[in-house]
């Protein structure tokens, strides 16, 4: 292996970490007494602090060049279904079912993204990926009767949470990939769009929900997921430099990147013991659905 390609390896591991840790956080800070709101809201605006100052250095007065309004619309159209309405979703699975179960079922991405662009864009089903889709819902049954995540107990009905989340994040890569494919501007300034767009509807749901009510939770609530913030951020400019690299193909950083859920799995075993329970059901449906998920994106 050469010294490129193990740049991104690394690079690519680090996502995967740090993707992996951050659920910890937001379990620790919904359990601690913040709303699924107010969590969206923090973790996008710790992130849009870094994203903007980035630019700022990266770009300067250069930044944006050659947007358009159409691509534009589309990027805002993704904040606003994957940012807002995705994250709030994120949120309520960590809450309700577990940051362990929550962050193995958002790995399904590729499925709704396979669906999407089955009916969308008439793309056919290889057998690769047709074998991935068995064994990803697979997975996804295991979890249902895996008997863990929260202890305080959840119902199958409780999993549409972090199913709808990985559904509305399909959607919006599905989104991001075709603005990306229409315009000359870096991935750093279309997730800078695409998060302010969505802290937008967020700040615009908040008002309309519950106000200042909304934001008015525990200081160390707001300690937790300033710090999934920070590291979703880092962990987002990771995978962005994994992806610029000229080893850094989809099919070897993609891969490192769905372990994430392994991660979680770990952290929580050790971090989360009054709050979760990591059982061999929750690994067995993790190891299906990660596999499957990388066969699907392969």
């Amino acid at each position: 292996m050469t010294a490129t390609s193990l740049e991104v390896v690394a690079l690519a591991l680090v996502p995967a970490i740090l993707w992996g840790l951050a659920p910890i956080f937001d379990k620790r800070g919904m359990a601690s007494g913040g709303g699924s709101i107010q969590a969206a809201l923090v973790v996008v605006v710790v992130q849009l602090l870094w994203y903007w100052l980035a630019i700022a250095v990266l770009y300067g007065e250069s930044a944006f060049a050659g947007l358009t309004l159409e691509v534009l619309a589309v990027f805002a159209f993704a904040g606003v279904i994957g940012t807002a309405l995705g994250r709030i979703a994120i949120f309520v699975g960590v809450d309700r079912v577990g940051a362990s179960l929550n962050s193995t079922i958002l790995s399904t991405r590729p499925l709704f993204a396979t669906l999407i662009a089955l009916a969308v864009l008439g793309e056919p089903l290889g057998p690769v990926t047709g074998a991935g889709i068995v064994i990803l819902v697979a997975g996804l049954s295991t979890l249902t009767v895996s008997r863990g995540g929260d202890l305080g107990g959840w119902t199958p009905r409780d999993l549409l949470w972090p199913i709808l989340a990985a559904a509305t994040f399909a959607v919006a890569n599905v989104a991001r990939r075709y603005g990306m494919l229409e315009t000359p501007i870096s991935a750093l300034e279309a997730v800078a769009i695409n998060e302010t767009a969505g802290l937008v509807a967020l700040v615009a749901y908040a008002l309309a929900v519950g106000g200042r009510d909304v934001l008015e939770r525990p200081r160390a609530s707001y300690r937790y997921f300033a710090v999934s913030g920070l590291l979703t951020t880092v962990a987002m400019l990771s995978l962005m430099a994994a992806l610029g690299l000229e080893a850094g193909r989809i099919a070897v950083v993609d891969p490192l990147v769905a372990t994430a859920p392994f991660f979680t799995l770990v952290f929580a075993a050790v971090l989360l013991r009054d709050l979760e329970r990591v059982t061999k059901g929750i690994v067995a449906g993790a190891v299906l659905v990660v596999v499957g998920a990388v066969l699907i994106t392969i």
